[in-house]
């Protein structure tokens, strides 16, 4: 049997443990596999895309268990009463082939890529940074406020979004949770006096939602919202400016920031820092960039520690997904019991 996280069990379980708590868990696992990044298989996601978004599939594998995600991209489905990222995510066992795990993942991908944002941070921010400016207030928002306050200290925030709506929800949603909250009259008034930018707009064109001007010595920008080609959210100068700082490289140069700089434009990959073999912040003048896109063994990683957490608990079930015929070679005796009668 796979056993299975639906959405509503997955809900009931970040419900009862408490986001953070779950945020926390998960830079846990996130920061072992990174340590390990050279033991995976990896490769830019699969994607296919139309004029209406983008589906996507993410594969990796650490030669004992299997993962993948499956996961789209919509910016219009909103106005259309649909979600824009959807996503469900597998594992398997490599040496049998057998799924033994499948789960929802629109909820867990919040939580990976707020965990993933915070586990950069970690590593690049100024330690005593204390104001984040964010850039775009949609549904990944009050993931990435929680990530940074559980990881950084940081609860208070300058916003700004193009839709008001999405503003007074993320004040509905967080001041009750003990955050302090500044409404902005845009991108630029957001980050004036911030130590941490986080970009995370929906928009899939080349846009420039944040200016050279807008960042000054030392901040840190969480640039997440860059995940696909012929979508961008900084002035390119910004990242002339910037230590630049990515998952998979092959990857984000197709879909990142830096997709239009220059196949030898520098960065490094978030891994060797956290292994020391690449310096990250090297002074507090330095502006560091965590050029993000989502890579395949974050959700590897997101994956197995809900698969951990909830193991022999009834926030999972099991459901028969594998065909096991009583004799491996004679699949087409499986359907004796359902054969027509006279």
């Amino acid at each position: 049997m796979t056993r299975l996280v639906d959405v509503r069990n997955m809900s009931r379980w970040i419900a009862d443990h408490g986001p953070q708590r779950c945020i926390t868990g998960m830079i846990d696992y996130l920061d072992a596999d990174f340590r390990r990044w050279e033991q995976f298989d990896k490769t830019p996601r699969v994607a296919s895309h139309t004029p209406f978004g983008v589906i996507e599939l993410m594969p990796t594998s650490d030669h004992e268990t299997y993962g993948f995600k499956y996961v789209n991209g919509h910016p219009s489905n909103p106005q259309r009463g649909f979600q824009t990222v959807t996503a469900f995510g597998v594992l398997a066992d490599v040496h049998n082939g057998y799924p033994t795990f499948l789960a929802e993942m629109t909820l867990l991908t919040a939580l990976r890529t707020a965990a993933t944002s915070a586990l950069a941070a970690r590593a690049l921010a100024r330690p005593d940074s204390q104001v984040m400016a964010m850039i775009g207030t949609g549904s990944q928002a009050e993931f990435q406020a929680l990530a940074f306050r559980q990881t950084l200290g940081i609860d208070t925030l300058r916003v700004y979004d193009v839709d008001p709506d999405a503003i007074a929800k993320l004040a509905r949603n967080l001041t009750p949770l003990g955050f302090s909250i500044d409404a902005a009259s845009s991108a630029a008034d957001a980050a004036r006096g911030a130590d941490i930018i986080t970009t995370c707009t929906a928009d899939k064109q080349l846009a420039t939602v944040l200016h050279d001007a807008d960042v000054a010595a030392g901040m840190h920008v969480n640039a997440i919202g860059g995940d696909c080609p012929g979508k961008t959210e900084l002035d390119p100068a910004i990242l002339d400016r910037a230590r630049v700082f990515v998952e998979y490289t092959p990857q984000t140069r197709i879909e990142g920031e830096i997709q239009h700089q220059s196949d030898d434009f520098p960065v490094t990959e978030l891994w060797e820092v956290l292994l020391g073999r690449k310096e990250g912040r090297t002074s507090p003048a330095d502006i560091t960039l965590f050029d993000s896109v989502g890579f395949a063994i974050e959700d590897f990683s997101a994956l197995r520690y809900v698969r951990d957490q909830v193991a022999g608990t009834d926030y999972e079930s099991e459901i028969d997904l594998v065909a096991a015929p009583e004799d491996p070679k004679d699949l087409f005796g499986m359907l004796g019991a359902f054969s027509p009668v006279g």
